[in-house]
């Protein structure tokens, strides 16, 4: 699973947003923080024309999207009853839209210790590289989050936050979505307690 940290090209980006959903709201600390932060990672990939999907897990008991967030653009949303994102039809999605498979994933969304976790493994799996986006991720313990980022890096996924990802497509002061994404940006993310040292296994 050889991995070559490189910039994000739009062309070859997938954003995958895993199961932020209404009836997770109340057990989630920083779920509020998250939301915001999210958006904000969302609507930057819909300007910058970054293909995205989204899950939701078992929508009929845990309820749809949060109202809050704007998935109107993804290509597909997809009911998944598997803790990992690939399951059969976002392989099918995944290869409707590029193809094959996209080089990068932006990955986002919870629980960061169970779906998103076995979602970036499958992932890495396929070879593709993973950028998890720490400051979009919830869990219902900070802790169970932290160790799960630190799991990630250490199985070779970049673990980033949602200006990174959003100055990394842009690249370029001149770009001509720089102006859109940078009303989006003038605000800073909100602060999601992330551990300010590697966890420790």
């Amino acid at each position: 699973m050889a991995f070559r940290r490189c910039h994000l090209n739009p062309k070859k980006t997938l954003f995958l947003l895993c199961d932020i959903q209404e009836k997770f709201r109340p057990g989630m600390p920083l779920f509020d923080n998250m939301i915001k932060n999210v958006d904000k990672l969302t609507k930057a990939g819909k300007a910058l024309d970054v293909p995205l999907l989204v899950t939701e897990h078992y929508p009929e008991k845990l309820g749809k999207t949060v109202a809050e967030l704007d998935v109107n653009h993804a290509k597909f949303v997809i009911d998944k009853t598997y803790f990992s994102m690939m399951t059969p039809q976002m392989k099918s999605a995944i290869k409707e839209i590029f193809g094959e498979k996209p080089q990068d994933v932006v990955l986002y969304g919870l629980e960061s210790h169970i779906c998103i976790e076995q979602t970036a493994i499958d992932l890495r799996e396929q070879d593709i590289n993973v950028y998890i986006v720490a400051d979009c991720c919830c869990s219902r313990l900070k802790q169970d989050r932290d160790l799960a980022l630190e799991r990630l890096r250490q199985a070779g996924c970049v673990i980033t936050t949602s200006e990174s990802v959003i100055f990394d497509l842009v690249r370029d002061k001149n770009n001509p979505k720089f102006d859109m994404v940078r009303k989006l940006v003038n605000s800073p993310s909100l602060d999601m307690e992330l551990a300010r040292t590697p966890a420790k296994l």
